[in-house]
């Protein structure tokens, strides 16, 4: 009987361990947020947001002079809001508000035990409760990039006080995703996968953008580099098809995390958020009524 206890206890305190283990396996790299918005010349104010679980998320916010549509912009797993600050000039060039956002963990926001793709959605979210607080804001675009893509077609999903959404190099499943990219033998890959999903507290499926994107109903452009090694265009490819109406725009040369190739094409991505936030909202103006 000794024999059998002693294997079992010790198979139990490894599969107790395994979360907390994998929690730091995991954890997204810390980087230094080294530019900020003056570097952009962007008249940029750190804004402190009351986030989940009592955590405060930082965000750069950068207005426009009158009321107008805002902005929100999330990163990935592992950058930070200095991350996007590049599109940050032509979006205010627009005449859009802009809220540069940190997920919790990530750049000058606090700390958490482990992040997910749901709790990027969460923090987007309180976002953007706290800008549709504020008098001068009209309206609501997001732009999203690798989780921050995935997390803001989730959002969009859940929430219709998004107006438009730009998902720039999105997965359709979180799973796949991290199937492609473990450099694990596949028995240990599916341990991690399922423990994984039980930190999460959610079915992979329940997020995916492969099934929540069919519930957006606002504008959706899904952009994505054609030499993306890490979540591959064919994800963005089989979301543009999952979702009648949406744009796709194929960047020719672009990869993950180095936006260079993609600079050409911010203009596009400025005119579809014009287009669906801007004029829309002019057109849904009331007419003054004649005196």
């Amino acid at each position: 009987m000794r024999k059998l206890i002693i294997p079992l206890i010790a198979l139990a305190a490894v599969a107790a361990a395994t979360p907390r283990i994998l929690k730091r396996a995991f954890a997204p790299p810390v980087r230094e947020v080294h530019d900020e918005p003056d570097d952009y010349d962007l008249a940029g104010t750190d804004v402190w947001i009351n986030g989940p679980n009592g955590k405060r998320l930082h965000g750069w916010w950068i207005p426009v002079d009158r009321p107008a549509p805002a902005v929100i912009v999330l990163h990935g797993w592992g950058g930070n809001s200095a991350d996007m600050l590049p599109i940050g000039p032509g979006l205010a060039d627009s005449g859009f508000h802009v809220l540069f956002l940190d997920a919790r963990k990530h750049g000058l926001s606090d700390d958490e035990d482990f992040m997910s793709m749901p709790r990027f959605t969460e923090d987007l979210r309180t976002a953007i409760g706290m800008v549709l607080d504020r008098d001068d804001v009209t309206g609501i675009g997001v732009i999203g990039h690798s989780v921050g893509a995935a997390a803001s077609i989730y959002a969009a999903s859940l929430d219709d006080r998004i107006d438009a959404v730009v998902a720039v190099a999105p997965f359709a499943h979180a799973e796949e995703m991290m199937r492609r990219n473990f450099p694990f033998p596949a028995p240990m890959t599916w341990a991690i996968l399922e423990i994984v999903e039980r930190m999460i507290g959610h079915d992979y499926d329940d997020f995916a953008p492969r099934y929540r994107i069919s519930e957006v109903t606002a504008p959706v452009m899904l952009m994505h580099g054609d030499a993306d090694a890490v979540i591959p265009v064919e994800d963005s490819i089989e979301l543009h098809e999952r979702l009648p109406g949406s744009e796709l725009l194929v960047v020719p040369g672009g990869m993950h995390a180095d936006f260079t190739p993609f600079r050409p094409y911010f203009s596009t991505v400025d005119a579809f958020l014009r287009r669906h936030l801007l004029e829309a909202s002019e057109h849904e103006a009331p007419t003054p009524s004649a005196l």
